[in-house]
């Protein structure tokens, strides 16, 4: 490996640095939506809103309290919080604190997403700084070129391209594993919103009956 470090040329730098960022950011996003994960969304949700509908808000205020990591329980709790609200205003609360949660979700993607388009290039870049050197080495020589004269310009061009994409790949997997993720929570989160709306109005006007 070392060997074909050297062999790539100073574009390697750039490209074992993107690769190295790359893996930091999919790892702590694995982590995220692991612990995302350990939560029963459905079963969370029933148990707040029984709660609800007994009115025991801080019984369910309590429950959210104890799983705010999640997008889910961080908006039950301001809907709870503020079901003071006409149904019209919470419902625009509530969206606001999804789309917090959901960009704190696509924290540091955008520098993946970067790292992804950026890789292939440097390989690129690499090809032709190898082949410069190839045809270099060739002027230089004459009509004495020999195989070994060219091959450390072709060795850059082919591994700088080679580890480019190799980079980039797995990381773009990765990427819509992530967008996916986050797509399934966002329609989630709109759903449950919707169904807390519902059931606290269904409260407010049994309250008053």
């Amino acid at each position: 490996m070392i060997s074909l470090f050297v062999k790539g040329g100073v574009v390697m730098i750039p490209i074992v640095l993107g690769s190295f960022f790359g893996l930091m950011i999919v790892l702590e996003r694995l982590m995220v939506f692991k612990s995302l994960k350990s939560i029963d969304n459905h079963q969370f949700t029933q148990k707040i809103f029984r709660s609800i509908k007994n009115s025991k808000f801080s019984e369910a205020l309590d429950a959210c309290e104890t799983k705010l990591f999640s997008p889910l329980a961080a908006i039950l709790k301001i809907g709870i919080e503020r079901r003071s609200l006409p149904p019209e205003r919470l419902e625009k609360v509530l969206e606001q604190v999804g789309n917090n949660q959901i960009l704190k979700l696509e924290k540091h993607l955008g520098f993946l997403a970067t790292i992804i388009a950026i890789e292939p290039l440097l390989g690129f870049l690499g090809t032709i700084t190898g082949l410069i050197r190839a045809f270099m080495s060739w002027e230089h020589a004459g009509a004495n070129i020999t195989v070994n004269s060219l091959a450390g310009g072709i060795y850059e061009a082919m591994i700088t391209t080679a580890a480019g994409l190799i980079v980039a790949i797995p990381l773009y997997l990765f990427y819509n594993y992530f967008i996916s993720q986050i797509k399934y929570i966002a329609n989630e989160l709109n759903n449950y919103s919707i169904q807390l709306i519902e059931i606290l109005s269904e409260e407010k006007e049994n309250k008053f009956k």
